[in-house]
This record gives C-alpha cells, structure tokens and sequence, in this order.
C-alpha cells in the first residue's frame, strides 16, 4: 500500500489514479453492472494501491439494495441462541450478506418490529425463533419484506418461508424413547404454555402415550426458556410428588431441572430419567452428558441462507417450506437401552 493509505481514499481518488470516470469506478464495484475487463483491471489496480474499499451504504442508494438481513429473536438468556447466532451471521456474511440483530425478548407489538426493520432498510428478515407469535412473520412479509422464519411452524401462507422440525414428531420420539425404558410414570416439562414449539411437542408426546392408557401421564410448564424457569418448576414439582422420567422440552430447561433434582439428592438417572431437546454444545459436557433429540440448527441455517439468496439474488417467489428430521442423541440421563 502506498503514502496514499494515511487517509480514507476516495472513489474521485480512485478515478483520477486509473485514469477513469468516477462512474466507471462504481460500476467496476458494483455486482453485473456494464464495465470492459480492461477498466475493471485498472480501477482495481488503483484501489488497491489506495488502500480504497467501496462504500457499501453509499453504493446502496443506487442499487435499492442494502444487503442487510434482519435477524430477529427473542429469548438470549438460552444459550443455544449463541450457537445460532454464530451459524447465521458467518453463513449470511459467506454469501455477502450483512445481519442486523435484533432483540424482540419481551416485544408483543410487531408493528413496532416492521417500523424498526423498515428504518434500517433491510432487504430481507430471518425470524430465527419458535416461540414469537406468527404475527410478526405474517408482519414483515406484509409490509413488503421478504421473510423465512427459521425453526417456524409450517403455514399455509404463499408469502412466508419456513425451515425447521417437526415438533410434534419430536415430542413422539421422546415419548417412545421414555416408553423404551419401561417408565409407567412419565412427564413433560415444557416451556412457556402458549409457545407452539411447547404445544407442539407436548401434542407429540401425548399423541403417543394415548395409547397407554395405564402409563400415569403429568404435564408441567416452565415460565421460559431459560435454566432458571427450569429449575424453579422442577424444585415446585419435587414438593409435589414427581414423576419416573421427564421430557423437558428444552436444553436448558433440563439442565435446570437436573442441577434441582441433584440439589434435593436425586440421581439421574437412577432414579429420575431426563431427555432434553436441541443437543445444544452444553448438553455434551462431561458433567451434564444430557440425553436429548438432536435439532439440525447448521442444516436448518443452512437451508436458510439458501432461500434467502434465492429470493434476493434469483428473485425466486416459490414459498419453501421444510421441516428437517431430528433424532435422539443418548449419553448418560437416561437407562441404556439393551
């Protein structure tokens, strides 16, 4: 890099050094505009002896586009969202996208979502969530924003794209896993009553042991997605008598619930058995080693940023919709099957 680099360049500076127009300089940056291999080669030789990178915002006024992604959700007290977050921004950016995370935890208006997402003029929005209302996908994509909600609930809106799991399919594998081990006293710990991703589970989970009708059924909810609600309602549940096995419809909310039953001198799973959901990174750690149903979040992400780059790049109007498999990941909190 030459003297030049003890400034910002300029794109006039650029222009000047290759001996070009300045509009030619912005077609050379930006993506299938109109510009001869011989100027591109020289507008690219004078960039980078200036030190110069495009502005990308400035750029944005004339293409309409920003290149911005809203990434919205709405629980980061859950760890797994660390996971996601991390997927997203690096397979959005491998793909020359940007994200803009926003914090929806505690928001009910989504109008006031669509305003914010508006301002910042995003080109498309992933609702990485299970638990925000449909609404607020219904929302964006009625505002003109383009939308995947990335582990949604299936829908039959044309406008919306979803890739995710079947949930209630989840909450059957759990069921039959706790079945396998010869519980005739099982529980469901969910999280929040009204969540889909709680109701479709449980809707799962009993849909299977409805054919056992001698199998003793309980039914719990944590107030959130977070150790703490799990923790709480398994410490309340012990006062009340509990159940032989438990699937806790979360990660974290089980590893709460275990860290309570090991306080009041439970053992797991000799004596209580624990199947969570997700197979977060946390639930293999040596003093967890949590039985859970793996969730595809790199497939899902992946999925993901494949329907946003159709839509934005391809202009593909095809609403896609996916529900990816899950299966049971087995360590060390519930009896080996033999």
């Amino acid at each position: 890099m030459s003297q030049h680099s003890s400034k910002r360049a300029t794109l006039s500076e650029v222009a000047a050094l290759a001996g070009v127009s300045r509009s030619a300089v912005s077609r050379a940056f930006t993506e299938g505009a109109s510009v001869s291999v011989k100027t591109r080669s020289k507008v690219e030789r004078a960039a980078q002896e200036l030190g110069y990178r495009p502005n990308v915002l400035a750029r944005s006024l004339t293409t309409r586009k920003t290149g911005l992604v809203g990434l919205v959700a709405n629980n980061f007290h859950n760890p797994i969202f660390l996971e996601v977050f991390d997927l997203f921004t690096r397979q959005l950016q491998t793909v020359g996208l940007r994200p803009l995370i926003v914090n929806l935890t505690e928001e009910t208006d989504p109008q006031r979502s669509v305003q914010l997402l508006l301002e910042y003029q995003v080109d498309a929005v992933v609702v990485a969530s299970s638990t925000l209302p449909v609404g607020f996908a219904d929302s964006f994509s009625e505002a003109g924003i383009s939308v995947v909600h990335a582990f949604g609930r299936p829908t039959n809106r044309k406008d919306i794209n979803v890739i995710g799991i079947d949930n209630i399919e989840a909450g059957r594998i759990a069921a039959r896993r706790l079945l396998a081990s010869g519980y005739n006293d099982v529980g469901f710990l969910g999280g929040p009553e009204k969540a889909t991703s709680t109701r479709d589970r449980l809707e799962g989970f009993l849909d299977v042991l409805s054919d056992y009708p001698k199998i003793k059924t309980r039914v719990h909810f944590a107030g959130d997605y977070t150790f703490e609600a799990g923790f709480d309602e398994m410490a309340s549940m012990i006062l009340r008598g509990l159940s032989q096995a438990y699937f806790c419809a979360d990660d974290v909310i089980s590893i709460g619930a275990m860290s309570a039953l090991r306080r009041a001198n439970f053992r797991i799973p000799q004596q209580i058995g624990i199947i969570g959901f997700n197979d977060m990174e946390m639930a293999g750690w040596d003093n967890i080693r949590l039985t859970t149903i793996h969730q595809p979040l790199d497939q899902i992400i992946e999925e993901s940023v494949i329907c946003l780059t159709g839509m934005l790049t391809l202009n593909t109007r095809k609403t896609y919709q996916k529900l990816l498999p899950c299966h049971i990941v087995e360590r060390d909190t519930l009896p080996a099957l033999s």
